[in-house]
């Protein structure tokens, strides 16, 4: 029996993963270093057991919101490959110098996801948003693209309803994605337990977060954003250059292989 080891975001945990018993061959002793979007921890957990079945090389990954792993590896922190929930993140840093063979390879969508006590459709969404009374939880836009394309979609209903961008964004609650956001349970999202917790009454985050987030919590429900106000995210990874390349860069392979972006589908996650 075999154990990967995965450093998780927000408090980066380190815990141990099983893997396949009885295997004959052993995994190579150095690891290849992966630092990825929490939103990608689902399915790039399963992704890296299946890599280290048949590659047998070892995958430690981190997990977090993806501006604050981009600014660890601008400060001189070591990985070989990084998972971005943006494209701008891998840009950026092979703009610096620091990464290289940046490529889209998933794409997701903002849902909403609402306490069972609110009434909340797509054609009502907006108004309910902008209810004084009605909580919205929101990821940090900077340190989380979850945020950034949150502010987006408050843009976007600047244009359905002038003033509508300066409230939304004054009234959202930022619960996830900062370094200082309030810590779920381990094992649990910080959107089905915010909820949960009665923190906000509708939380804006990924339709992949949600459906994770409704398997916690089952009375929770999920509402597509409607097509005016509608943002999609595009996932991007680069290898690192200081980093050891050949193992990104073989990890990135079995990513974007169909197996990988099979398994990636089956999370909720679309091709580029």
């Amino acid at each position: 029996m075999r154990k990967t080891v995965l450093r998780l975001g927000g408090a980066m945990m380190t815990v141990a993963c099983l893997a396949l018993a009885g295997s004959p061959a052993a995994l190579a002793e150095d690891a290849v270093r992966l630092f990825s979007a929490g939103s990608l921890k689902a399915a790039l957990t399963v992704v890296s057991k299946e890599f280290e079945t048949r590659q047998r090389i070892r995958v430690e990954a981190t997990f977090g919101p993806s501006g604050i792993l981009k600014q660890r590896l601008e400060t001189g922190e070591a990985a070989d490959l990084f998972t971005s929930a943006n494209m701008d993140h891998p840009r950026a840093l092979n703009e610096a110098g620091l990464a290289s063979s940046v490529q889209a390879f998933a794409r997701n969508q903002l849902c909403a996801l609402a306490r069972p006590q609110l009434a909340i459709t797509p054609e009502t969404m907006l108004d309910r948003l902008l209810d004084p009374g009605v909580r919205v939880g929101t990821s940090t836009p900077k340190a989380d693209p979850a945020g950034d394309y949150t502010w987006q979609l408050f843009d976007k209903a600047e244009a359905v309803r002038p003033g509508s961008a300066e409230a939304l964004k004054a009234k959202a609650l930022q619960l996830s994605g900062a370094a200082d956001s309030p810590k779920p349970p381990e094992g649990r999202t910080a959107y089905g337990w915010a909820l949960e917790q009665n923190l906000a009454d509708v939380y804006l985050t990924y339709c992949t977060n949600a459906r994770l987030a409704v398997a916690e919590v089952p009375d929770l429900k999920i509402v597509a954003v409607p097509e005016q106000l509608a943002v999609g995210a595009v996932y991007g990874l680069a290898v690192m250059n200081k980093g050891d390349t050949a193992r990104g860069k073989a990890l990135a392979d079995y990513i974007q292989s169909p197996a990988g972006i099979a398994i990636l589908e089956r999370h909720g996650f679309s091709r580029p």
